[in-house]
């Protein structure tokens, strides 16, 4: 005799799964395309409505990709991509049914149906049908059950190791870094090229273009929602925003410069700078790039413009495209020696009863990784800032080269060295747009070669707390070694993909690479 126990479709929403104590074998069943299948209840987890989700590259095509459930990264899949039926959005109807052979991964399913307790005699092996049904990701059938004739119990391990075979080979790997970094050589000369270059942010305030030292620049946000406003603060103060559990005062530097005022927009960024112990945020128009700049390039701010003791805001200039552009190098030491801003940070700190003091201002350093945000569509990716050699606009041409590797869109001219130029949405296997203002090249020093990545747009430079960053789950060979490590900022409903660039170029395209720049 069957045992049956029911949960009305309506009532399967967001639900944990507990196994009830029975003589008979618990099942959730529910609907992919028009069959009717079922689970056993042992490793089903929970049921949830279908969560958002971060797209990953590199990853099998059954993955619609990564959620966050409760702080954890769960991997979504498509039941219906994975057995093959025609594909169709999720609708209210749909569920995420949980998993755990090993790793909890949420298949979606357009239906849940039951939670149905069977007799043992109710079961069949799938013998009988193999003639005519394929009958490889089937355990067995379940023979009148809820109002269904026949119920196929769907094998999700053996889905499992199909959708995903390289899993398990991926343990070994795990934590393995390549010890494939810089030569001798090749390192003792790119830090001579560093000696003789300066490293910057630069921005533009008002139309004219300004920089700051990279090793000033604690990281770039986006303007908040909400600014607290401080009474009796100096003019140039907009007031403080809270960044990760600590309050940053911010300064307008339009208004420091006696500029015109421009409301915020979605352009508008924050250079978080470090003066002394503390932490200011600058307000500017919008972040450009990071640049490294020759010496050579660079000149002292002609004398009889230069401003003497506390008002010497900008001590160089840099001369670039031949002195087409020049870049004005804003000194924050001598910043934010004016009295004045003095005076409005020691106003901020009072008002709101806290602290910019050297131990305030350092104690997370230790648990942060400070990394370049980026974009390639919606998703966000990050890569540690020390990686980057600097962040450049993609020149309105490339010259491609003849029986060069496919990845490779072209090469250019970056201060007289030629640089390869590979467009990082094909390197993912994303679908490739056509060329905009947005999109810039971030420039990797892989194993001795510089190499360009172009990308849909750089967001921001931004501390990461180390308890936030977690193990990816190992979707491919590819992907868990490219991608191996994730950002889950939960509290922002952020996910950020980070990336090894060591691991962006293989042993063949880094060859081809060299030959290139050579």
């Amino acid at each position: 005799m069957t045992s049956e126990t029911t949960v009305e479709p309506s009532a399967v929403d967001d639900i944990s799964v507990v196994a009830q104590a029975s003589d008979t074998r618990q099942y959730v069943t529910f609907i992919a395309g028009d069959e009717v299948f079922a689970v056993e209840m042992a490793p089903v987890q929970e049921i949830i409505r279908v969560p958002s989700v971060v797209r990953v590259p590199l990853s099998p095509p059954t993955l619609n990709g990564l959620a966050n459930l409760r702080g954890k990264v769960l991997p979504i899949v498509s039941l219906r991509r994975a057995l093959g039926f025609v594909e169709r959005d999720s609708d209210d109807a749909s569920r995420a049914v949980v998993i755990d052979l090993g790793q909890p991964l949420g298949f979606v399913v357009d239906r849940v149906a039951s939670v149905v307790g069977v007799d043992a005699s109710k079961i069949e092996g799938v013998e009988g049908i193999r003639g005519t049904v394929n009958t490889e990701l089937l355990t067995g059938l379940i023979k009148d059950i809820g109002g269904h004739a026949m119920v196929m119990i769907l094998n999700f391990e053996k889905l499992i190791a199909q959708e995903f075979a390289q899993i398990a080979a991926l343990s070994s790997k795990q934590g393995t870094v390549a010890a494939q970094g810089l030569g001798k050589s090749a390192g003792d000369e790119s830090l001579r090229a560093i000696d003789a270059e300066l490293h910057l942010v630069s921005f533009d305030v008002a139309a004219q273009e300004y920089a700051i030292a990279i090793e000033d620049v604690q990281e770039i946000v986006q303007i908040p929602e909400q600014i607290v406003q401080v009474p009796h603060a100096q003019s140039h103060v907009l007031g403080v925003m809270t960044l990760r559990n600590r309050l940053l005062p911010l300064v307008a530097l339009r208004r420091m410069f006696g500029l015109s005022e421009q409301d915020a927009n979605e352009q508008s960024r924050i250079v978080v700078v470090a003066i002394g112990g503390a932490s200011v945020g600058i307000v500017v128009d919008n972040v450009n790039e990071v640049l490294r700049v020759a010496k050579r390039d660079v000149e002292a701010m002609p004398s009889m413009l230069a401003r003497d003791g506390d008002m010497a805001d900008i001590t160089d200039i840099c001369r670039l495209d031949k002195g087409q552009r020049l870049v004005s190098i804003i000194s924050t030491a001598n910043l934010f020696r004016h009295s004045a801003i003095k005076e409005a940070l020691t106003t901020v700190n009072a008002n709101t009863g806290k602290t910019t003091d050297a131990k305030s201002g350092s104690d997370g350093i230790a648990d942060d990784e400070q990394v370049v945000v980026f974009r390639l569509g919606a998703e966000e990716f990050g890569v540690p800032i020390d990686s980057v050699q600097e962040i450049v606009r993609v020149p309105q041409t490339l010259t491609h080269v003849p029986k060069a590797p496919t990845s490779v869109e072209g090469v250019i001219n970056l201060r007289g060295s030629v640089l390869p130029v590979v467009d990082l949405r094909r390197r993912l296997g994303l679908d490739t747009i056509a060329r905009n203002d947005g999109q810039r090249i971030v420039v990797f020093l892989i194993r001795g070669v510089r190499t360009g990545f172009i990308v849909d747009a750089v967001a921001e430079v931004l501390k990461v707390p180390r308890h936030s960053i977690e193990p990816a789950p190992s979707l491919s060979a590819e992907q868990s070694t490219l991608l191996a490590r994730m950002a889950n900022l939960e509290k922002q409903k952020r996910m950020l993909q980070l990336i090894d660039p060591v691991y962006l170029l293989g042993e063949g395209e880094l060859s081809g690479m060299v030959g290139l720049a050579a």
